[in-house]
């Protein structure tokens, strides 16, 4: 099970965690909000991700969440992108399961990919959209995607 982190509350289940996000949207439903949910990682002799989950209140603030796990050294980068995919959209979907079975909306979750039109992820853009479309979620690249290349980034 993974735990996650925040920078109020400190190291929480992922029952707490959607705990915070349920109050922090019931704390004034007034607002829209968007979920978003980014990773990014380091590599060193192995390879370090984190995942952050950022709830924002239109126009009214974020709050925000993360959890890091490491892995062995990915070969390429494309290999290591596509596990930063592979996270966020895990985490996700973990997301609107759970949401789901406390009868919360669950709309509007992005996915942020740490990819962009310019630079060696170029290449990947295609490929790693038509992924997280596919799992059903709204996708951002840079300059967009904050979730994954301030927040996770700023994390990693």
């Amino acid at each position: 099970m993974m735990t996650f982190n925040s920078p109020t509350h400190g190291a929480l289940t992922f029952d707490q965690m959607i705990d915070g996000i349920v109050d922090f949207v019931s704390d004034d439903s007034s607002n829209g909000y968007s979920l978003m949910v980014g990773s990014d990682s380091e590599m060193n002799t192995s390879t370090h991700f984190i995942t952050a989950i950022v709830l924002h209140r239109h126009g009214a603030g974020a709050r925000y969440y993360w959890s890091e796990m490491g892995k062995p050294r990915f070969n390429t980068l494309r290999e290591r992108i596509w596990q930063e995919a592979i996270f966020s959209i895990s985490v996700a979907k973990s997301i609107v399961e759970e949401l789901a079975e406390r009868e919360v909306e669950s709309h509007n979750i992005e996915i942020h990919v740490d990819i962009g039109e310019n630079g060696p992820t170029k290449s990947l853009i295609q490929e790693i959209t038509g992924y997280v479309r596919g799992n059903g979620f709204a996708v951002m690249i840079k300059p967009q995607s904050c979730a994954a290349s301030a927040v996770a980034d700023r994390l990693t």
